[in-house]
């Protein structure tokens, strides 16, 4: 009885084992190809990185390409600029200039044997004449006795004085203008024309023609409150 019983459960035990040993093998099996999808999946993923990688390297170099042109358009640009700026204070008569043209000196003739005050004094109009002739013939910079004669520049009678850019002149006068001399000269010494006209009115008048003279830049504020600019010139 206790022999036949010990060999059942010898016999049950065996079977257990059995059944456990090839339940271990199975999940052994089915544990084993989790990795292998894992390393196929990472694979993929990795090669989507590098792809994308790839694209991202060359979109940045060329990014990359195109500041390079800009950093170098940007010195042209710069100067571009700072000519223009230069070339319109030129214009406004903000700078000192230099160059050919004609200095002309106006006073007027003393005469001893006259009394009191000299009828023939040169008058503000005299300098706007001189001034309008020597630019109809050309002339690009203009001052008188160091005043610089730009577009709002006033030249008026002030009592007996004559007032440039606010600032009170007196004779003798001299003119400065830079342009082609040689027709600032013709223009001024036409036979007929303005200095003969001036002397006959007891103004003396030389004209004397410079191969190189500086013109001051003006030296005074200017306030604009009523001129703006246009909006499309903005």
């Amino acid at each position: 009885m206790n022999k036949t019983l010990y060999i059942s459960i010898t016999l049950v035990a065996f079977i257990l084992g059995l059944m456990m040993a090839f339940q271990f093998r199975t999940a052994g099996r089915v544990d084993s190809g989790v990795p292998y999808d894992r390393a196929q999946l990472l694979t993929t993923e990795l090669k989507q990185l590098e792809r994308e990688y790839a694209d991202l390297l060359a979109e940045a170099n060329d990014l990359e390409a195109k500041l390079t042109q800009v950093e170098k358009g940007r010195p042209e640009a710069s100067q571009a600029v700072l000519d223009e700026l230069i070339k319109v204070r030129q214009l406004a008569g903000m700078t000192k200039l230099q160059g050919p043209g004609v200095e002309v000196n106006l006073e007027p003739i003393q005469r001893e044997d006259e009394l009191g005050d000299n009828l023939f004094n040169v008058r503000d109009e005299d300098l706007l004449r001189v001034v309008n002739e020597l630019r109809a013939s050309g002339a690009e910079a203009l001052a008188i006795n160091g005043q610089r004669i730009i577009s709002n520049s006033e030249i008026r009678l002030a009592g007996s004085f004559i007032d440039i850019n606010l600032t009170r002149i007196s004779p003798p006068y001299s003119v400065l203008a830079i342009g082609p001399a040689d027709q600032l000269e013709s223009g001024l010494l036409i036979k007929g024309g303005l200095v003969d006209t001036m002397r006959d009115w007891g103004i003396s008048v030389t004209v004397i023609k410079h191969a190189s003279l500086v013109i001051p830049a003006y030296n005074h504020p200017i306030h604009l409150e009523y001129a703006k600019p246009l909006k499309e010139a903005q």
